[in-house]
């Protein structure tokens, strides 16, 4: 559905699609860290494994009797004790190996999400029917109702926001960019259209406007974009109904940044804005920037 190429969301129609734009890793199994492992110790020969078979008795008697009788029984017995301590040995060192390898691996484990955490992934939001595309976090859900053609918000900051409009060709016939004057003069057209839709019947309430950057950039699909950046504070009095000007002080209601690229196309004018706490801006810049520049339009 097309709307005034300003108005703020009411209702949405989604035409698009939504694709990953990262790919998932994985690690390998544990399993395969066997093979670097020394095989088991060798079982002892049938000879020894023979001599194990027989019983043995403890007394000194039947001791010297077999001494006696079998002279090579002590070189057997040494023999025997350096094949089970050899045994020995190299399980200790296959469970030390063992250790050393799967305390690295969850080490490694242990600092995956920390990596994944510091690249946030993102999602590409295409509309093949309206000629439009942008990117947005994976963790954003798409809000029905909202008045712009598509609307998603941030679940945990619900102040942060992005839309995309559209004019009507039916009453515009924008031919490019140039039609909306310089991106200073874009610019001031943006506030006014923000400070109209922010417009409060409340007695006592103030919308303070600046423009902090108009820009114009060239896309990697050849085609000239506007940015305008906007703060915008609300205040408001605390005592609006009160006589005497020192009692009506004024306090802030919020503060947010406005961040809108214009495009043209298909003798449409497009935008995409993105609104967010000023706190929250500026812990998230690079990635909000991310969003912006990944607004493209489409020959439809």
């Amino acid at each position: 559905m097309a709307s005034s190429a300003f108005a703020f969301p009411s209702h949405i129609i989604t035409k698009g699609a939504s694709t990953d734009s990262c790919k998932s890793t994985s690690l390998s199994s544990s399993r395969s860290l066997s093979t670097y492992l020394p095989s088991p110790c060798p079982r002892p020969n049938n000879d020894l494994h023979l001599l194990f078979s027989r019983p043995i008795s403890s007394g000194p008697m039947y001791q010297s009797a077999a001494n006696s009788a079998n002279p090579e029984s002590h070189v057997l017995k040494n023999c025997l004790t350096d094949d089970k301590q050899a045994c020995a040995v190299g399980r200790r060192k296959n469970m030390m190996m063992m250790g050393l390898l799967m305390s690295g691996l969850m080490v490694s484990e242990a600092n995956l999400p920390a990596a994944f955490a510091s690249t946030p992934v993102f999602r590409e939001y295409i509309d093949t029917f309206d000629g439009y595309s942008f990117k947005y976090p994976q963790n954003w859900i798409q809000v029905r109702g909202a008045g712009a053609d598509i609307f998603f918000r941030d679940p945990v900051v619900l102040d942060e926001n992005l839309a995309v409009e559209f004019s009507s060709p039916s009453s515009s016939n924008y031919m490019s960019l140039e039609d909306l004057g310089s991106p200073e003069e874009a610019g001031k057209r943006v506030v006014r259209q923000y400070l109209t839709e922010f417009m409060s019947t409340r007695l006592g309430v103030k919308r303070q406007a600046t423009i902090l950057s108009t820009s114009s950039r060239v896309a990697d699909d050849g085609k000239p974009y506007y940015q305008v950046e906007v703060n915008i504070k609300s205040y408001a009095n605390n005592n609006e109904l009160a006589v005497m000007p020192e009692d009506r002080v004024a306090r802030l209601e919020w503060n947010r940044r406005y961040l809108a690229v214009l495009g043209v196309e298909n003798n449409r004018l497009y935008s995409l804005r993105l609104q967010t706490p000023e706190k929250v801006f500026l812990e998230e810049e690079k990635d909000l920037r991310r969003v912006m520049d990944s607004f493209r339009v489409e020959k439809i």
